[in-house]
């Protein structure tokens, strides 16, 4: 008996190691499919599409159907598609290929009033303006910039409400009655963090002004319970560590950021999944 259960442990080892070495084909195969455009060509199509119909809207040799039907079995399978009699069709996972409308989404409806009061708002390291381009669209008196790296915010066209500055958060900040910082923070160090925490704060009023830093970013340990929300944790946590000499943060190791930063106060709660939103007050 005790051979048995040996074997059965051996067994169910022997499928989690052998799972683990075939995630990073798992993420290559997602990437591979994106850059082929497939789930915007599933997406456009309306309902399940079939093999042959998806391999006609893909840029491809149709001689190469063959790959296609084994990405897609495997990426189904990983639980990004689902194959039904129809044909191959998106599933929740779907909507997470762009997390800035989702956050923005939960942040009008369960969040909206974080910008009560506020007249200006700075998106700063805010890309193309994604984030803000949605919240000046909801907030129309509400002046926002998006500021970044002059590369990046190149060719990018404002609004009434919208414009874009180049810069280097690590120097200035524009001047604004509230600053956003979405998933930056993870990217730097401590020293790196305070130093562009205290260029946020020169940035803003004091707080009986309404001045205050509004961070979207994630907080280990904040609330998780289930086994995935802790495994994304653990994992990004190593990302950032591999990508970027970086680290994601418990609240305790934000809370000291503040306070080097020269804040007074902070607030915190969960934004969507792993993510939280953080008030820093001056």
């Amino acid at each position: 008996m005790e051979r048995v259960e040996n074997l059965t442990e051996l067994l169910a080892a022997q499928h989690h190691v052998g799972n683990q070495m075939l995630n990073l084909r798992k993420s290559a195969s997602l990437k591979c499919a994106i850059e082929l455009g497939i789930p915007d060509a599933i997406n456009q199509h309306g309902e399940p599409i079939t093999l042959s119909e998806l391999v006609s809207a893909l840029p491809i040799n149709p001689s190469k159907a063959n790959h296609i039907y084994r990405l897609m079995r495997f990426l189904s399978n990983a639980g990004f598609f689902v194959l039904q009699d129809q044909g191959y069709a998106l599933t929740a996972a779907g909507p997470m290929a762009n997390d800035s409308t989702l956050i923005v989404q939960v942040m009008m409806t369960q969040c909206k009033f974080v910008f009560d009061g506020l007249t200006s708002l700075a998106d700063v390291g805010g890309g193309t303006g994604a984030v803000a381009r949605a919240i000046a669209q909801n907030f129309p008196n509400l002046k926002c910039v998006v500021c970044d790296l002059p590369h990046v915010i190149a060719g990018q066209e404002g609004t009434e409400n919208l414009d874009f500055v180049a810069g280097d958060m690590l120097e200035k900040v524009p001047a604004a009655d509230a600053i956003l910082l979405k998933w930056i923070l993870h990217d730097w160090s401590d020293e790196d963090c305070v130093k562009i925490l205290k260029n946020c704060k020169e940035a803003i009023p004091g707080r009986e002004k309404g001045g205050k830093v509004i961070i979207i970013d994630m907080i280990l340990e904040s609330q998780m319970k289930d086994d995935e929300s802790v495994e994304t944790q653990v994992g990004v946590n190593m990302q950032m560590l591999m990508g970027y000499g970086a680290k994601e943060r418990s609240e305790k190791e934000w809370a000291k950021l503040f306070q080097d930063a020269g804040f007074s106060d902070y607030k915190a709660l969960p934004l969507l999944g792993v993510c939280c939103l953080i008030e820093v007050y001056p």
